[in-house]
């Protein structure tokens, strides 16, 4: 259909008066879809029974508080300061079940007086969502990545933290916490909260099987598997992995075998997997070790950097040369499906970039630990909150793959923030009936009434 020039374009430029009034308006009707969802897993009550031990006079306590952080690190905000922005938001203060949100004094006045058994309590509360949620789906098959990530911060007054290894702000303080992530979901499982001068491998033996036997003692019918990279490479962990029966892979340092650059170096018959990766095995141990195991040799064909300097008119023909790294493992599959799997792990940094970048993670809040702590585990459960809403409300898109890629295919909660969460409307009360109006366009009230309707169905 064409239109003229006339009903079109406008003529009308004037700058309207500006007033500002109570007129029940929120900025985010899609949190109309969290409010039905938290109503249905009773989060506020699971919340409670983390903080049930601490006896505080407040009004505010510190379940609603970390509810309260959940909420707003769904939102999208970071500083404990940007509260004041939605403070007067009727549809934040219904999903919360408040008519008046806490000051940021109180907020921070909360997370001060956190303390190491509550932190104990949230983690079990968010590994009581995960596992529920795993029930629900039936898995056979639980793969755990182990990992840590840096979270710095410029404070040199920040209660735990240290100075470590940090190739982003080298000499900042930091903590260096060691994360296990569920691959078939995407989630965060469990953290163990450590300062930034540790390695990575510092108690992670006693961390790793504590994650182990809770997912036996309530998952007994699954089959573990567990990737890990070079830092987590020793003789103790890889013993007790093969005595836990666990399948693992585990990236090996070459810097600290100079065996195994002599074995690469003198082989001369590489097993083809296809254009770009070639391998070959071995039965091998370090000096140290008892017994032999199976180590692949992996060689990547990549190109050459030139770091001479080059005429920008002259054609430089791709010089390639190899790349090569090393992989513990007991899996009994070929050597290609064990490079996939391996691969998979890439799938972990994504979790980070999303929980840093989309959930505040890296954010410290104040300069207590526990106070940091409990801060970041509201993000955590924010993100996994965001996954398990979509497992619930939809069927896994994919079945097992090689890479052990999530069973469903996520939207960020940044996504679904821009597309939903963050949408204009009123509440009123025609008739004595509570109605939320939005905007009439046709693709969020499609997604909008999907999810609602998923969880409607899922009760």
């Amino acid at each position: 259909m064409k239109f003229s020039k006339r009903e079109i374009f406008s003529r009308e430029h004037k700058i309207p008066e500006i007033k500002f009034e109570d007129q029940r308006l929120t900025s985010y009707s899609g949190l109309i879809i969290f409010q039905t969802f938290f109503t249905k897993i009773g989060i506020k009550d699971g919340l409670k029974n983390c903080f049930r031990h601490l006896k505080v006079q407040e009004i505010f306590e510190h379940h609603m508080i970390m509810m309260l952080l959940i909420v707003h690190l769904l939102l999208g905000y970071r500083r404990l300061r940007d509260m004041e922005y939605y403070k007067d938001d009727p549809l934040v203060k219904r999903v919360l079940g408040l008519k008046r949100l806490p000051d940021v004094s109180t907020v921070s006045r909360s997370l001060r007086c956190a303390d190491k058994e509550g932190i104990r309590k949230t983690r079990e509360y968010n590994r009581g969502r995960i596992i529920n949620g795993l029930k629900r789906v039936l898995l056979y098959r639980i793969t755990l990545d182990f990992d840590g990530s840096v979270l710095t911060t410029n404070s040199r007054k920040t209660e735990g933290t240290a100075v470590g290894y940090n190739k982003k702000k080298k000499g900042a303080r930091s903590y260096y916490p060691l994360f296990c992530t569920i691959a078939q979901t995407g989630q965060v499982f469990d953290v163990y909260h450590r300062p930034g001068n540790v390695h990575d491998s510092k108690e992670a033996r006693e961390f790793i099987l504590e994650c182990i036997a809770i997912i036996k003692r309530e998952l007994p019918w699954a089959k573990i598997e567990v990737r890990m990279d070079s830092a987590f490479f020793s003789d103790e962990i890889v013993t007790t992995l093969d005595k836990q029966a666990i399948e693992y892979t585990i990236s090996v340092p070459f810097e600290r075998f100079a065996e195994l650059k002599g074995m690469i170096s003198g082989r001369l018959r590489w097993r083809q997997i296809d254009e770009r990766w070639s391998y070959f095995e071995s039965q091998w141990k370090p000096k140290k070790w008892d017994m032999n195991r199976r180590f692949i040799f992996i060689r990547q064909k990549a190109k050459v950097l030139y770091k001479e300097p080059i005429q920008l008119d002259m054609f430089i023909p791709h010089e390639y040369g190899y790349e090569f790294k090393v992989i513990i493992t007991n899996k009994q599959i070929a050597a290609k499906k064990v490079l996939m799997y391996h691969h998979g792990r890439a799938a972990q940094e994504g979790i980070f970039g999303e929980l840093k970048s989309q959930g505040q993670m890296d954010y410290i809040a104040v300069r207590r630990l526990y106070g940091n702590q409990m801060y970041m585990m509201a993000a955590i459960i924010a993100h996994n909150l965001n996954r398990e809403l979509q497992m619930t409300v939809k069927p896994e898109d994919r079945g097992t793959t090689e890479k052990r890629a999530p069973l469903w295919k996520f939207q960020e909660i940044g996504t679904i923030r821009q597309r939903l969460l963050q949408r204009a409307g009123r509440l009123t009360e025609p008739q004595g009936k509570l109605t939320l109006t939005m905007s009439g366009n046709d693709a969020v009230k499609r997604d909008l009434l999907y999810f609602l309707d998923g969880l409607k169905k899922a009760a």
